[in-house]
């Protein structure tokens, strides 16, 4: 069986057993809801280039405002993917840094973008296709 296929019998599965319960809880959504927001993906690939401090992290995602960076950072350090640490200056330094958990993300992070970086032209034609279709309304 292949790598996709036993994922999306996993995936099948854990659907099961969330309708079947009738709860709320299911670990693969519960994790994909983290690193699939708009900018965890975004700061665990900074992080990868080695620890920053929050104002090298909002100056290399400029788009981001500095509640968010804090909250994703927050979420991030709570889930375990990252680290901070302060350090015993005046005014206190602080750096965050990838956890174990948050490096052994970054072979599936890369197996993602490198899909992204080959098959964008295809999702960009599809893009323009939809958009410029007279007549359809996207449901």
């Amino acid at each position: 069986m292949s790598t996709a296929q036993n994922a999306i019998e996993r995936f099948s599965q854990y659907q099961r057993e969330l309708r079947d319960a009738q709860s709320a809880h299911c670990a693969v959504r519960d994790v994909l809801d983290r690193i699939g927001d708009k900018w965890s993906m975004l700061m665990i690939m900074e992080l990868a280039m080695g620890s920053q401090r929050f104002s090298e992290l909002h100056r290399a995602i400029p788009d981001i405002s500095k509640r968010m960076l804090t909250q994703t950072l927050r979420d991030l350090e709570r889930d375990g993917l990252v680290t901070r640490h302060v350090f015993p200056t005046r005014p206190p330094t602080v750096e965050y840094r990838l956890a174990p958990l948050g490096q052994s993300l970054l072979d599936p992070m890369a197996a993602l973008i490198d899909w992204a970086d080959r098959r964008y032209s295809e999702i960009h034609a599809a893009r323009v296709r939809f958009d410029g279709a007279p007549g359809d309304v996207p449901s």
